[in-house]
C-alpha cells in the first residue's frame, strides 16, 4: 500500500508542473476522456519528464525514461485488451497504466526519440528469459552500431550491458528500418526484406498516425 501511495504522489507532483509543450490540449483532452483523470495525470508527468530531459546526456535520458516506465504495472495482453498478443501505442499504454513486455518498450523507444535520440541506436530485441522460460522483449541501445548494447528492461531495471544479462538469450532485433539476427556485441545479421514480415510494427505506427501523435 505505501508503494502504491508514493507512486501516486510522484505522479501528482510532476503533473503540478506539466506544461504542454511536448502534446497538445487535445491530447490530454482526448486521453482523459478515453481513460479518466488519472491517465491525464500520468501524461502530464510525462510530459514534463519530457520538458527536464530535453538538454540532458543520452545516458541520464536512457535511466529517467527507463525509470519512469518501469513504474508502470506489469500486466497481460488478456487482461487488458482480451486479445493474446496486443501492442499498444504509447497513450494506450499511459491511458492504462498497464501493459506487457513489448508495451514498455514501445513506450520508451518513442519516448527516447522524442528526446532527440536517432532510432538507428534503439531497437527492438526479442530474447529469451531463461528464468521465466519464455519469449521477452526488452529495448536496446547501441552507441555505435559495433557497440556492446545497454538493455533498458522492464523485469530488471538497471540498464546494463548485454554482456552482464546472462539471463537473456537475443534473438532477434528491429527498428523502423530493419529486422537483425541478434547478438550481444553489435546488431548482428540483416534479415533481408525483414520488415515485411513485422507487420505488428506496422499496425502499432498506423495507430499512433491515427491518434494525431
Amino acid at each position: 500500500m505505501r508503494g502504491k501511495i508514493v507512486f501516486f504522489i510522484f505522479w501528482v507532483v510532476l503533473a503540478l508542473y506539466a506544461g504542454t509543450e511536448f502534446f497538445s490540449p487535445e491530447i490530454f483532452q482526448k486521453i482523459e476522456r478515453l481513460y479518466g483523470g488519472q491517465a491525464k495525470q500520468r501524461l502530464e508527468a510525462l510530459n514534463q519528464l519530457l520538458e527536464t530531459l530535453q538538454k540532458a546526456p543520452e545516458a541520464q535520458k536512457l535511466e529517467h525514461v527507463n525509470d519512469f516506465f518501469n513504474r508502470m504495472r506489469f500486466a497481460s495482453d488478456e487482461e487488458i485488451w482480451h486479445q493474446k498478443d496486443y501492442w499498444a501505442t504509447r497513450m494506450e499504454f499511459i491511458g492504462k497504466g498497464a501493459g506487457d513486455c513489448e508495451d514498455f518498450v514501445i513506450a520508451k523507444y518513442f519516448t527516447l526519440k522524442q528526446l532527440g535520440i536517432s532510432g538507428d541506436k534503439l531497437f527492438f530485441t526479442y530474447v529469451k528469459a531463461v528464468k521465466y522460460q519464455q519469449a521477452h522483449m526488452v529495448l536496446t541501445y547501441f552507441e555505435t552500431p559495433t557497440s556492446v548494447p545497454l538493455v533498458l528492461d522492464n523485469i530488471n531495471g538497471t540498464i546494463l550491458p548485454a554482456t552482464k544479462r546472462n539471463d537473456l538469450i537475443p534473438v532477434y532485433s528491429f527498428n523502423g528500418d530493419a529486422l537483425y539476427l541478434a547478438k550481444q556485441q553489435g546488431l548482428g545479421q540483416i534479415v533481408p526484406s525483414g520488415m515485411e514480415k513485422n507487420k505488428k510494427w506496422y499496425d502499432l505506427v498506423d495507430k499512433i498516425r491515427k491518434e494525431g501523435l
